[in-house]
Formats: C-alpha cells, structure tokens, sequence
C-alpha cells in the first residue's frame, strides 16, 4: 500500500509553524531522544576498561556516532522536504525517493565509516593519542560497527516518514532529534561490540580490506552509474560528510585527552552522548525547518534572518533550557540506578546549563548561516545543513561541557 501526503490526497494540510501541537511534537521528540541517548551513555560508562584497553576508541566514537545522525538525519530532512512539497510516495523501489534516500544511505555509510576510520589513525598520530588500534582495527571497528547501526537507524527513519504521512507528524520536528539520539543509543554498544573482533589479527586484516574494496567500489557504482537523484546525493554528501567528520575526530579528541578525568566521574560521561545530541538535535530542527522553508519559498534566506526564521530560532532557544535540565536528570537518576558515581544533581544540572547556554548561541549561527548559504550557493540545504551543524555542535558542545565541568569544578 503507498503512502501519500495530505495534500495528493485532496486533504487541507494545516500549516505547523508555531503552534502549539508543533511545539508539543519538538519537546517530545528531544526528550525520548535525551532518554535514549542517555541509555547510550550508559553503555560507554559500563566500557571503562575497554575504553582503557583500546586508547582510541574513544576518540572514534563521537565521529561514528555523529555519522549516523548525519546520513540519517539529512535523509529524513530531505524526505521531510518532499512531503511538503508533495513528490513524496512511501515504496521502496531503486528508482524511488525512498528507494534513492536508501541507496545512498548505504554507501555513504560504508565508504565514510571507512574514510573516519583512517583519518581517526591519522589523528591519533597527530594529536599523540597512543592507540593500541592498528589501522585495520580502526577499519574493522567503525564499518561493522557503523553498518550494524546503520541497519537499525535507517528502519527507525523509514517509520518516522511512514508515520509523518499518515498521523501528520512533521519530520523537521522529529527526525533530527529521534535519529541523532537513537544513532547514540544504537551506535555505541554497536562499536564496543565491534571492538571485540580486536586481537583477531588475520580476520580483522583480511575483513579490513574487504571492507575497503567494498566501500571503494560501492562509492564509485553509485556515482558513474546510479540514477542522477542518487548521483547527486552521493556525489554533495561525500565532501561534506568528509569535513563534519574531521570536525568529529577533533571533538574526540577533546574528549579523549580528558578519558581519566571523565571515568572518575561517570555521571558525566553518562550525560556527554545525551548532550552532544541535544545540542545537535537542536541545531538539526532549525537547519530542517529553514531548509524546508526556504525550498518552499516561504523565506527569502537573507544574510539578516527574517521575521520567519527569527519565529523558529525562538522556538528552538526556548527548548534549550528545559531540555538540557532533563539531559542532567536522566544522568543523575541512570548513573545512581547503575551504580556509578556521580557529583549530584545540582552540579550536573549546572554544568548542563552552562555547557548548553554556550552551545545553545552556536546552535543558532551555525544551523541558520550554513543552511542560509547552502540555499544561496545552489545547494541543497538539507544534504548540507544537517552535517555541518550536528558535527560543528560535537566540537562545540565537548569543549563548552569541558569547560563547564572545569569552572564548576566538577573534575
């Protein structure tokens, strides 16, 4: 049975912006995605001793995690678009919009998971992280894992689409959030999984290689054969996705230079997947609501935001406070159930604030200003918009909660 929007159907479509079930539809979706991630966190916390034995992963995480988010997440905005503008049909032949979405999903996850995986070694050589990761194994590590999520993530945002259709949700309020949050949850225990195959030295060589010459292949098919809607997905993402994802390696790295301090206090590392995706889950929602105007002329994607866009900016800041306050209480009350330690509610909550006040202003400049200028220079926002803002947000949202845990003293 296909699927079709409102409006192919003869139906009214009512206009979301601003109103309350909109409002309604952003806050839960942040906040299933801030319970999620936290899940995610959880799971890295209960890692420490892999974490310890494989310096490097992670290093590699936030780069992984923020893949997903970044593939899917500008999949279900780019779908997002269609169902507004009414191209949208729910089957998943090759030829399809869904079919399309899919295929290109699939190899851009395999040929960037391969591609992080080098410039993680790479990095970790630049940046003295002395890791026990052979490149094979940062290979192996980040395309089994990646692709292990990868399968789950990209079902979870063909049911969103399925489910914005027929119950007339908005996926540029729901995608964003529940896609980078369940990229945390899924991505994580994925990698730790993965990383199991570590030590296996002649599987892990001849797996690694496979995985290049499948990724390299892959890669090329989709761009000197697939159809021009796959073409141009392929071709627009690869760039972008390559420089979100050197953007992610520095964010690990950040993180990863700070591994003793963070185990010491595992509630934080509990909240740190929960936050980063708050942070990009934000930014992912403005960049889809601009992006979704601007295609449909609704906005005219001046330098200075107009009355429309300053709307949906509002609404975003406003999410910001309540929903970083629910990302240190599910911490709190996980890492005490778990048994882990934790500074107290107050302190995290603090340190959530802070670190989500100063990522909260970037949310802004970076989603409107990268989305503004994708629309400008030709390009499609939504393949654009997504992973700039959610990887710029990793960067920004680890270095804003180092500093916060350092000023309030946390570790």
């Amino acid at each position: 049975m296909l699927l079709v929007p409102r409006r192919l159907r003869g139906e009214k479509e009512r206009p979301t912006w601003g109103n309350a079930g909109d409002a309604r539809q952003r806050f839960t979706a942040l906040l299933l995605g801030v319970v999620a991630a936290t899940f995610g966190g959880l799971v890295l916390a209960a890692a420490d001793q892999t974490l310890n034995d494989l310096p490097g992963l992670l290093m590699l995480m936030p780069g992984a995690v923020a893949l997903r988010g970044n593939i899917f997440g500008a999949m279900g905005s780019r779908l997002g678009t269609s169902v507004h503008t009414g191209t949208f049909r729910l089957n998943f032949r090759p030829d399809g919009v869904v079919g399309q979405n899919l295929l290109a999903a699939v190899v851009l996850s395999l040929a960037l998971s391969v591609a992080l995986a080098v410039m993680g070694r790479a990095a970790a050589n630049i940046f003295g992280v002395a890791p026990t990761l052979s490149l094979a194994d940062f290979i192996v590590i980040s395309a089994v894992g990646g692709m292990l999520a990868s399968v789950l993530v990209g079902a979870v945002t063909v049911v969103l689409v399925a489910g914005s259709v027929r119950f007339g949700w908005d996926l540029d309020n729901v995608t964003s959030p529940l896609v980078t949050a369940l990229g945390d949850l899924i991505t994580v225990p994925a990698l730790v999984l993965a990383a199991g195959l570590v030590g296996l030295t002649a599987l892990v060589n001849a797996l690694a290689v496979a995985l290049v010459l499948l990724a390299v292949v892959g890669l090329l098919a989709a761009i000197k054969f697939g159809q021009e809607e796959l073409k141009l997905m392929v071709s627009q993402s690869v760039s972008i996705l390559l420089l979100a994802a050197f953007i992610d390696l520095l964010a690990g790295v950040t993180v990863e230079k700070r591994l003793d301090e963070l185990l010491s206090v595992k509630a934080v590392l509990v909240m740190l997947p929960a936050f980063l995706a708050t942070a990009g889950a934000l930014g992912g929602i403005l960049s889809s609501r601009l992006s979704t105007q601007f295609h449909l002329g609704l906005d005219d994607a001046s330098p200075v935001p107009s009355r429309a866009s300053l709307r949906d900016i509002r609404s975003v800041v406003a999410l910001a406070a309540p929903i970083f306050v629910a990302v240190a209480v599910a911490a709190h009350l996980l890492a005490s159930l778990a048994g882990q330690s934790s500074p107290g509610l107050g302190q995290l909550v603090f340190v959530a604030l802070l670190g989500g006040g100063l990522a909260t202003v970037l949310v802004v400049l970076v989603a409107y200003y990268t989305t503004m200028s994708a629309f400008r220079f030709g390009l499609d926002p939504d393949t654009f918009g997504i992973p700039m803002v959610t990887s710029t947000l990793d960067l920004v949202g680890a270095s804003a909660l180092i500093l916060a845990i350092g000023v309030v003293g946390v570790v």
